[in-house]
């Protein structure tokens, strides 16, 4: 069964930086592009980022040039580097294989609570 387990949240002052990581329980994971998405109170997810099997990456406007999303084929893992942070970047957070359409997705994990806060 495909898992997937999102850590690394936390609460954060604006500015600051944190890694969030997920360990992925996937067969083939280097042949796979992965996404990180996120969730907002009272809003539907969305797409943050994502990575492909040749480590080409793509960002959602609204973090670009802050978030930088990685992955470690070995560790069946993927990261995403979170640097100076906003208030409006308070959401769970969680990772999974890309798909364009979100809906598409029906087996989420846990996800990563993160909160900007002063």
């Amino acid at each position: 069964q495909v898992q997937f387990v999102e850590s690394g949240g936390g609460l954060f002052q604006p500015g600051g930086s944190l890694r969030l990581s997920c360990a992925a329980s996937v067969s083939n994971f280097g042949l796979n592009t992965m996404g990180w998405y996120r969730q907002a109170p009272g809003k539907q997810r969305e797409f943050v980022a994502k990575i492909t099997s040749r480590n080409t990456t793509i960002y959602a406007d609204s973090v670009k040039d802050r978030f930088t999303i990685s992955r470690d084929n070995s560790k069946k893992a993927v990261y995403l580097q979170m640097n100076s942070l906003k208030p409006e970047d308070t959401s769970v957070y969680y990772c999974n294989f890309y798909f364009a359409r979100i809906s598409s997705i029906t087996n989420w994990g846990q996800g990563t609570q993160v909160t900007v806060s002063s």
